[in-house]
C-alpha cells in the first residue's frame, strides 16, 4: 500500500487537464473582458462623435441663424443639443441638456466658440452596461466627451462671383444710407468734399459696411456700372484668375471658380461689356436649382434639392475709399477686396438682378494676413 501512495504521489499523468481547465477559464475570461474593453473603445468613439456633431451644428447654427443668441432655446443651443442626441452611444442617446452647451471665447477673447458635453454616465442615470464587469462588482461604466466648435471670421473666400459691388459707407450727402445713394468723397476736380461720405474698413472700429445682424434678408437689385459711379445697385465685373472670354466669365457664375479671394486682394476691372455673358450665367445658375426659394418667415433658403443651394454665392465688395481715391488721382481700373456677402439669387429680369443678403461660409488662409474681425463670412471648424 505505501507503495501505491508513493507511486500515485509522482504520477503526473492528467496534469494537462488541470493546466488546460485553468487556461480555457483565463482565455475566457480574457476574451470576456477584451468585449468590455472593445465596447468601451467603440462607446468612448461614438461619444466623441455626438459631442462633434453638436459642436459643429452650433457654430453653423451661429453663422446661418443668429450670432448673438446664445440662449437655451437659441437656434444655436437647440441645434447643438438635437445634433449630440441623434448620435447613439451603445445604442442609447447621449445625454446633453441646454447647461452643456457653453460659449467660450477664442484665443483673441472674441465669442466665436460652441463647446458641448455630453454623457453616458451614473449621474445621468444612462450609464453603459458591462459584460464581465458584474463579477468584479463593476456592472456599468461611465462615459463623456467634450467638443469645440469655432464660427471665426474669414480671411478668404473661394467660390466668388465675376462681379462686385460697393461695400456700406456712412452717407454725409442725404443720410442715412440707401441702396439709392452714391458714394462721394470728391469733387469734379479731385478736391475732398467738405462733407465726404465715409467707409471704415472692416478691421477697423466702427465698421460702417454690411453685416449678417443688420443686413440678413434685405432684398438687393444690382445691375451693370454705368461710368465710375459707386452705387450698391451697379456692379462693375472683374476679371478672375484663370481663362478669359465671355463663356469663361459666364462659367464662373453659374458654377465655381475654386481660386482663393483674398482680403485686402485687388482687383481689376474686366474689359468689355460683360451684361450678355452676365444675364446667361444668372439663368443657368438658377436653372441648377430651380426650386429654391426664400422664405421670409424663417429668413432662410427652402426648397432646394441640395444641402446648400448653389444660388447662394459669395459676392466680392470693394472699397469705395479706395477707389474713390483712385478715380481722383487717375487710376480708374482697380478695386481692393474690403469684404464679402452671401447673396441668395432670387432671379433675373432684364438687366436686374434680384437677390437676398444671407450668410454664408468662408475660408482661413494660413499664409494669408489676419481675418478682419468686422469680416462677413465665417469659417466653422472643429478646434478641440
Amino acid at each position: 500500500m505505501l507503495t501505491r501512495f508513493r507511486h500515485l504521489r509522482r504520477d503526473e499523468r492528467g496534469m494537462s487537464f488541470v493546466f488546460v481547465g485553468l487556461g480555457f477559464m483565463a482565455f475566457m475570461a480574457t476574451t470576456t473582458l477584451a468585449i468590455d474593453v472593445g465596447m468601451f473603445m467603440t462607446a468612448r468613439s461614438q461619444a466623441q462623435n455626438a459631442a462633434d456633431a453638436g459642436a459643429l451644428s452650433g457654430a453653423v447654427a451661429l453663422v446661418y441663424n443668429n450670432f448673438t443668441d446664445r440662449s437655451a432655446s437659441g437656434p444655436a443651443v437647440q441645434s447643438a443639443l438635437s445634433a449630440a442626441r441623434a448620435n447613439p452611444v451603445m445604442g442609447g442617446q447621449v445625454s446633453v441638456i441646454p447647461a452643456d452647451v457653453t460659449f467660450p471665447n477664442d484665443p483673441s477673447g472674441q465669442p466665436t466658440r460652441v463647446k458641448v458635453d455630453v454623457y453616458r454616465a451614473a449621474v445621468r442615470n444612462n450609464a453603459i452596461p458591462t459584460v464581465i464587469g458584474p463579477i468584479f462588482g463593476v456592472p456599468t461604466v461611465s462615459m463623456g466627451a467634450t467638443a469645440t466648435a469655432e464660427a471665426s471670421p474669414a480671411n478668404a473666400e473661394t467660390c466668388v462671383k465675376p462681379f462686385m459691388i460697393p461695400d456700406k459707407w456712412t452717407e454725409s450727402q442725404s443720410p442715412p444710407w440707401d441702396p439709392s445713394d452714391t458714394f462721394e468723397m470728391y469733387d469734379n476736380r479731385g478736391n475732398l468734399l467738405a462733407q465726404p461720405d465715409v467707409y471704415v474698413p472692416a478691421d477697423q472700429p466702427g465698421y460702417t459696411g454690411y453685416s449678417v445682424d443688420r443686413d440678413k434678408g434685405t432684398l438687393l437689385t444690382i445691375r451693370a456700372g454705368t461710368g465710375n459711379n459707386i452705387s450698391p445697385t451697379m456692379y462693375f465685373s472683374w476679371k478672375m484668375p484663370g481663362d478669359i472670354g465671355g463663356d469663361f466669365y459666364r462659367n464662373n457664375i453659374a458654377t465655381c471658380n475654386t481660386a482663393l479671394v483674398h482680403w485686402g486682394d485687388l482687383l481689376t476691372q474686366e474689359p468689355g461689356n460683360m451684361v450678355g455673358p452676365t444675364n446667361q450665367g444668372i439663368d443657368d445658375l438658377i436653372a441648377r436649382d430651380p426650386g429654391a426659394y426664400w422664405d421670409t418667415a424663417c429668413g432662410c433658403v427652402k426648397g432646394s434639392a441640395y444641402g446648400v443651394s448653389p444660388r447662394v454665392v459669395p459676392i466680392p465688395l470693394y472699397d469705395p475709399t479706395y477707389y474713390a481715391t483712385g478715380k481722383a488721382n487717375g487710376r480708374n481700373a482697380d478695386f481692393r477686396v474690403a469684404n464679402w456677402i452671401g447673396f441668395f439669387v432670387v432671379g433675373r429680369a432684364g438687366n436686374n438682378i434680384s437677390g437676398r443678403i444671407t450668410p454664408v461660409s468662408g475660408v482661413f488662409d494660413g499664409n494669408a494676413g489676419p481675418a478682419p474681425q468686422g469680416v462677413f463670412p465665417r469659417v466653422i471648424r472643429l478646434v478641440q
